[in-house]
C-alpha cells in the first residue's frame, strides 16, 4: 500500500481501561518475563515503536536513551507523565510507516503489540530495518491466528476463517491475526534473522485470571513460553531477531561517536538527512518541511 491507514489512538482511555482496570495484570507480567529473556542487557539507543503510554518503556532500563514513537500525541502526553521528566526519553509523534530517523541509527528497537494494526505489516518492518544498524536487535510482538482458540472456533465451525492459512485475518477494523510462518517470511524478506521465539499469554481465560492470581499464571506462563521454537499456538508470540546485512552510514562506529546517544531525524517526505533543530521546530534544509518540537514531543506526522 502506498498510503496505508493509520489506527489512532488519539484521546483513546487504552492505557487505564485496558491494563490499568481492565484485568490484563497477567498478560502484562507475563509479557515481561518475555521481554526479560529476550532483551539485550544494554544499549546506546533504543527504538520503541508503538509506545502509546509508555507500559513497557521502563523494561528497556538498560539502553541510555529510548525513542518513544507512536501517531498518537495524547498517548505520548500520558507516557510523559508516567516517565517524568528525563533526557533519557525522546518523545516522537510520527507514521511509523515513514520513520523519521536516519538510516542505521539504532542499536535496538521494540514493537509491541503493534503489528496487529498494520494494514502493511512488510512495509512497517522493511521501515524498522531501515533505521538499524547492522547486528542490532528488533523485538517484534504479534498477534497469532493460528492459537488454540482459533483452531477449536474453526474445528467447531465457530468461525468461517481458518487458522492455518497463511493470509492475514482483520477480524475488527485495523486489528488482525497473522500467520506465524507469514511473519516469519516477512521478517527475512525486511533483512532480520529470527535468534529466538517466545509464546505468551497461555492462559488468557477469563475464568483462570479470576480464580488465579496473576503472579502465579505469569511465573507458569514464563516456564512454558521457550516451548515457542517448536510450536506457536497462543495469542501472542515474541520473536527476538538481529539485522544483518545493514550497510547505511550511521552503522557501526559512526553512531558509536555520537555525543549522548544523539537522535538524528530525517524528513519523513523527502528522505533527507539531518535536519535542523530549532527552539519551537525541526526544519529540513532540503525541501523547506518544518516540523512542530512542542512540550517535549516531536510531531513528524505534518509540516507546520
Amino acid at each position: 500500500m502506498t498510503n496505508p491507514p493509520v489506527c489512532d489512538y488519539t484521546d483513546s482511555d487504552y492505557q487505564s481501561s485496558f491494563w490499568d482496570e481492565g484485568g490484563r495484570a497477567y498478560e502484562d507480567a507475563a509479557e515481561a518475563i518475555a521481554l526479560k529473556h529476550l532483551l539485550p542487557k544494554n544499549g546506546r539507543l533504543m527504538l520503541e515503536i508503538g509506545a502509546g503510554a509508555g507500559r513497557n518503556t521502563p523494561r528497556y532500563a538498560g539502553f541510555e536513551r529510548i525513542v518513544l514513537l507512536d501517531y498518537s500525541r495524547t498517548q505520548l502526553e500520558q507516557a510523559q507523565a508516567r516517565l517524568g521528566a528525563s533526557d533519557k526519553f525522546v518523545y516522537v509523534a510520527a507514521d511509523a510507516y515513514r520513520l523519521p530517523f536516519a538510516d542505521g541509527l539504532f542499536d535496538g528497537a521494540t514493537m509491541i503489540r503493534t503489528l496487529h494494526h498494520m494494514a502493511d505489516a512488510p512495509k512497517v518492518l522493511a521501515g524498522a530495518a531501515r533505521v538499524m544498524q547492522n547486528d542490532s536487535i528488533f523485538i517484534l510482538e504479534f498477534a497469532n491466528k493460528q492459537n488454540l482458540k482459533s483452531i477449536l472456533r474453526w474445528l467447531l465451525r465457530r468461525q468461517s476463517w481458518s487458522p492455518f492459512t497463511r493470509e492475514p485475518v482483520e477480524f475488527v477494523k485495523l486489528n488482525f491475526d497473522f500467520h506465524p510462518r507469514t511473519v516469519f517470511d516477512w521478517l527475512a524478506e525486511a533483512g532480520f534473522v529470527v535468534e529466538a521465539k517466545r509464546t505468551v499469554s497461555h492462559f488468557r481465560l477469563g475464568l483462570l485470571k479470576r480464580v488465579i492470581p496473576a503472579k502465579w499464571l505469569a511465573a507458569v506462563d514464563g516456564l512454558i513460553q521457550p516451548t515457542g521454537e517448536w510450536w506457536q499456538l497462543t495469542p501472542s508470540v515474541f520473536v527476538r531477531t538481529r539485522r544483518v546485512g545493514q550497510t547505511h552510514a550511521f552503522g557501526g562506529a559512526g553512531v558509536a561517536n555520537l555525543s549522548n546517544s544523539e537522535v538524528i531525524f530525517r524528513c519523513p517526505e523527502c528522505g533527507h538527512s539531518p535536519l535542523v533543530q530549532k527552539e519551537a521546530e525541526v526544519g529540513c534544509p532540503a525541501c523547506g518541511r518544518r516540523y512542530e518540537f512542542r512540550d517535549g514531543i516531536y510531531d513528524f506526522r505534518q509540516s507546520v
